[in-house]
């Protein structure tokens, strides 16, 4: 078989969760991230966005209403990441977390990115992050870009705001 290449325009449309408590669901992506409600399907599932899109995110209680949150060490999302298209966009999220005492379950540099780790209330994994310009990627000697995990500078994130 030919070797096949994804287009390059191609991009990931939206994600489709699986919640437990549709309101507590939509009070951590609609209140504190800040995604607007586009369509609730009555009580059992939510389509959000940013921007006025159809849906960047999909939240439904079908199979999942009143259910424990996945497995910790089992095959599933392992987090969903949210770009956002500024550094200070994220350094104001950031804010928002603080102020709400949101816990914050990590927060690195990886050279092509800065991020915000977290859980939403069925402990679904989301990264919030902002991509540094291509030009700015970290490059080993050959040219091809390289990540790394480092500490975020949160001090200097949060000085965006000041």
């Amino acid at each position: 078989m030919e070797e096949y290449k994804i287009p390059a325009q191609t991009r990931i449309g939206h994600v489709h969760l699986k919640v437990s408590d549709l309101q507590k669901s939509l009070d951590f992506y609609s209140g504190l991230l800040g995604f607007e409600k586009m369509m609730l399907y009555g009580d059992q599932a939510a389509f959000i966005s940013a921007g006025g899109y159809h849906h960047h995110i999909g939240l439904n209680t079908w199979q999942s209403k009143g259910a424990s949150p996945a497995p910790e060490y089992a095959p599933g999302l392992y987090h969903t990441a949210i770009l956002y298209p500024e550094r200070k966009d994220l350094a104001v999220i950031l804010q928002r977390l603080i102020d709400a005492k949101y816990h914050i379950t990590g927060a690195s540099d990886h050279g092509v990115s800065e991020a915000i780790y977290l859980n939403d209330p069925d402990n679904n994994g989301v990264e919030l992050y902002w991509d540094r310009p291509e030009d700015q990627w970290p490059r080993d000697a050959n040219g091809q870009f390289t990540m790394f995990t480092r500490r975020l500078d949160i001090e200097g994130l949060l000085g965006l705001l000041k």
